[in-house]
């Protein structure tokens, strides 16, 4: 039930609408996941620790290749590791802490290369410098 495009909607959330805005979404795509049938319980701490952790890295540096870093840790890591609690308080399941971060990173590492194609691709037709000035002004 991994669900690449996620991580690549975090870190665009991320560069163009910040941190609440990016946990907002992460929070809502894991929820229509889960009605839908498509996600688990352990879709919310993954998608949003990642959306929070890559979005406060964009806002303290400007730097894309940071906040890819930031994703992927969030929700590769930080994310992962939160599954754990979830699954056994929750779920029910048998887990070790570290149970979840293979899963998590290898999802998140393929929405994260998704989103700097998108990221790469928008600088370089000057689209990105575009959005930023039109979001920033509104």
């Amino acid at each position: 039930r991994c669900y690449p495009v996620q991580h690549l909607v975090n870190v665009v959330c991320a560069v163009f609408l910040g941190p609440v805005c990016g946990v907002m979404t992460a929070f809502s795509a894991s929820l229509i996941r889960n009605l839908m049938g498509t996600g688990s319980l352990l879709a919310f701490p993954g998608s949003m620790v990642g959306a929070f952790l890559c979005a406060m890295v964009y806002k303290k540096t400007g730097r894309l290749w940071l906040t890819y870093l930031g994703e992927m840790t969030g929700t590769g890591i930080l994310g992962g590791m939160l599954c754990f609690p979830v699954a056994t308080l929750i779920m029910g399941r048998e887990a070790a802490l570290f149970t979840y971060v293979i899963p998590f990173l290898m999802s998140t590492a393929c929405g994260t290369v998704m989103a700097a194609i998108l990221m790469g691709a928008l600088e370089k037709s000057h689209a990105f410098d575009y959005l930023k000035n039109i979001l920033e002004a509104g």
